[in-house]
């Protein structure tokens, strides 16, 4: 059989192809496949875990991270339980409640420094400076949400009731909010917080925060979490799941890489407005390092033992976890 010269020709890029899929099949098929279950959805608050997929943090550690978003309907801990996902996200509160009942959970690192949940209100009402300054406010509060514990909480630091304030259901909906129906509004504060704040102020109006920790209440929030099976079957693929996504938020929230950022949450979060993730990755950026010298992912204990007093005071829980004995520090891994 002859050869033509035009096919003879095509050997070079044929032998090239065949050396390439030679070279690059081992790494993909080698890849570990983890499934990674977030808390809420994607947008500029999971920047790091976004970054950590789209610059390749999670492939060059030789692992193959199916990042999912969360939802009411899934929650990491279940999943985790289930055998659905390797890792996920979750607060404290979470957290808690599901060792209370048997779950079999640790955490590998704290996200968030700052709880984001936080309470917006017009600047052209009283500024909240001492916890009796709630007194005679309308509140919202999501029921049998965790705000509804902060709050609650707050309120039982002030020595005050029902009776001296209005709490008020709420839902995604922030019309009672702008049409002044209710005065004190439940919101992330790097998320929901920026797009209210952003609206009130095109109409003139200037907004305050009530942030609970500035008043000793430390709700602990979005944590990384995995089984308690994982840990001791598999320690060094969580030792390199957490280096790896701790190294993208490090990265992700550098000012430095901002632009790079923003371009890959866009990719994730194509709605909002570029200026409004902008400001919201400038939120975010303060609630997880709020000092440059915090290193991403370190535990405050002692806002997880509060986290745990706090449920236990509401009855929320049969008894003590102990949860300190379940915060699991990198050095250990």
């Amino acid at each position: 059989m002859s050869v033509k010269p035009w096919e003879f020709r095509q050997w070079p890029v044929v032998i090239l192809v065949i050396f390439v899929l030679f070279c690059v099949s081992p790494v993909r098929a080698g890849a570990i496949k983890v499934n990674y279950r977030l808390k809420w959805l994607f947008n500029t608050s999971v920047a790091g875990d976004i970054l950590a997929v789209d610059q390749g943090y999670f492939k060059t550690a030789g692992l193959d991270v199916t990042v999912k978003e969360g939802s009411p309907e899934k929650n990491a801990i279940n999943e985790l339980e289930l055998g659905y996902a390797d890792f996920g996200v979750a607060s404290a509160d979470q957290v808690i409640r599901a060792l209370d009942k048997g779950a079999d959970v640790v955490v590998l690192a704290q996200l968030f420094q700052v709880n984001p949940m936080q309470w917006i209100y017009r600047a052209d009402r009283p500024e909240i400076k001492v916890l009796g300054d709630l007194k005679g406010r309308h509140i919202g509060i999501t029921f049998g949400g965790n705000d509804e514990t902060i709050m609650r909480t707050l309120l039982a630091l002030a020595g005050l009731g029902e009776k001296d304030v209005r709490l008020s259901g709420v839902r995604f909906d922030f019309t009672p909010f702008l049409k002044k129906k209710v005065d004190v509004w439940p919101v992330y504060k790097n998320s929901q917080g920026v797009i209210l704040a952003d609206q009130l102020s095109r109409e003139g109006e200037a907004v305050y925060f009530f942030n609970p920790s500035q008043f000793g209440v430390n709700f602990v929030a979005n944590s990384i979490v995995t089984s308690g099976k994982l840990m001791k079957t598999h320690p060094e693929r969580v030792k390199i799941f957490l280096k790896s996504l701790l190294s993208a938020w490090e990265a992700a929230m550098d000012p430095v890489n901002a632009a790079q950022v923003l371009a890959a949450v866009k990719k994730k979060d194509s709605q909002t407005p570029d200026d409004i993730q902008q400001k919201q990755l400038a939120a975010t950026r303060q609630l997880i390092k709020p000092d440059k010298g915090i290193r991403i992912g370190v535990f405050d204990v002692g806002a997880w033992k509060q986290t745990e007093t706090i449920l236990l005071n509401e009855h929320q829980i049969k008894g003590p976890v102990g949860i300190a004995s379940r915060l699991i520090a990198q050095e250990r891994l």
